[in-house]
């Protein structure tokens, strides 16, 4: 009897292409297309907005955002058709939005860039998906990631490794997911080498996604505008949303000389140069949100560079000693190069942990709080996998190599050794 199969089907050419694999490889194959941001919990956000003279834009962006899903949706329907293979939509809205958009809202409320598709991939593609699986009776979970799943006889266990697609390797986004997992994921796109294979092997499949476009965007912002996403939230009914990010403030130098004013913390991040709408002697760059103070402050680029960085919430999929300080590679952003490093854990719950924590879990809370819960409850086998490997009482310093550029507190660091994701966490500072 062939095994089953449960893939992710996005109706992109990626997830389409790994379907075709898995069932020439033998698999039973079954197709699941998460519905996660539509036009229903698109209205639950905007009718918290009070009215105004953008409301008929408001309308027409429901219907946007509801056509790309629908699209989405019917693009995988009729790939799974076309290959004579199941197809279901399930449906995570609610755990979508308080996992992933909520979260999302409330790290830039608290000054930090946050990185959805990393919340994402623990929480809904390697969480949620987990019990999902279980319930259509599948063994494994495959995606159209560009990663491997292998075992190591080095460390005697299965690992995640780098993709071989030049450009195109995902691993960064899937540090999260539980390493007890591991052994039931499969990413059949781990052996090629680049996007045009992929492409071609769905255009000699005639599979009608063949040319279809990546998608680049932030999945639940079609429009990509985050900044205008945040202030509709700021500006809702939600008291969790409102917070002092939107308001103006001094944009100052690091000795607090002001140089301007600037329109709110959410429309900067680390690293920013261009729109400050300042003039000054030399170019200068956006170098820390201060909460406390409402303020901008920027210095010249030698400011960004900084050798060392602090991650909490980290997770690790290896089983390794990390007692003694540890040689790795590290990313601080997708595009970032590898660089080299030292890696130092704590597993103590440390007053500076606590502390950088305290404004983040309050908005945290307050969200969770206002937000229905209409679950029913159940076997929660997917949420809670995500949390086991999750070493929540620990705080990593990386102290680098060499000096990097523009760290971003909310952004994540994964650790590599060699090929191999060891694990990763958040940027605290």
């Amino acid at each position: 009897m062939s095994k089953r199969v449960l893939l992710g089907m996005s109706g992109g050419v990626d997830s389409s292409v790994s379907a075709l694999l898995l069932k020439e490889q033998g698999y039973e194959v079954v197709g699941a297309t998460m519905r996660l941001w539509e036009e229903d919990n698109q209205d639950k956000m905007k009718k918290e907005i009070e009215q105004t003279s953008e409301s008929k834009a408001q309308e027409s962006f429901h219907s946007v955002q509801n056509y790309i899903e629908t699209s989405a949706i019917n693009d995988a329907k009729a790939v799974c058709e076309q290959l004579g293979i199941e197809h279901h939509v399930v449906d995570l809205r609610d755990e979508f939005k308080e996992k992933v958009v909520d979260n999302f809202i409330y790290s830039y409320m608290c000054a930090k860039t946050p990185n959805p598709c990393v919340e994402c991939n623990k929480s809904m593609k390697f969480g949620a998906f987990v019990k999902v699986a279980q319930d259509l009776d599948c063994e494994f979970i495959a995606t159209g990631h560009y990663a491997k799943v292998e075992f190591s006889d080095k460390y005697n266990q299965y690992v995640l490794k780098k993709s071989e697609v030049v450009g195109k390797d995902q691993t960064y986004f899937l540090y999260g997911i539980n390493k007890e997992i591991l052994p039931k994921i499969i990413f059949p796109l781990s052996g090629f080498k680049n996007k045009e294979e992929i492409r071609k092997i769905a255009a000699d499949n005639d599979l009608k996604v063949a040319e279809k476009k990546d998608s680049q965007e932030i999945c639940f912002i079609s429009d990509n505008d985050y900044v205008s996403f945040l202030k509709d939230a700021n500006q809702s009914e939600n008291e969790a949303y409102k917070t002092d990010m939107c308001k103006q403030g001094n944009i100052v130098l690091k000795d607090e000389t002001i140089l301007g004013q600037h329109s709110g913390l959410i429309n900067y991040t680390i690293g920013q140069r261009k729109g400050l709408g300042i003039a000054y002697k030399e170019p200068l760059y956006v170098i820390k949100l201060d909460t406390i103070k409402n303020e901008v402050v920027v210095g010249a680029e030698q400011d960004l560079y900084s050798n060392e960085l602090t991650a909490n919430e980290l997770n690790f999929l290896l089983d390794i000693d990390l007692s003694k300080e540890i040689e790795i590679k590290a990313k601080v952003r997708y595009r970032a190069k590898e660089a080299e490093a030292k890696l130092k854990i704590r597993y103590i719950e440390s007053e500076d942990n606590q502390k950088a924590e305290d404004n983040i879990n309050v908005i945290k809370e307050n969200i969770e709080n206002s937000t229905e819960k209409n679950r029913a409850e159940g076997d929660n086998t997917g949420e809670n996998a995500t949390k086991k490997s999750s070493a929540k009482n620990a705080i990593a310093k990386v102290t680098f190599a060499e000096p990097q550029r523009a760290i971003t507190p909310g952004q994540s660091v994964v650790f590599y050794l060699g090929d191999v994701v060891l694990g990763g966490g958040k940027i605290l500072n």
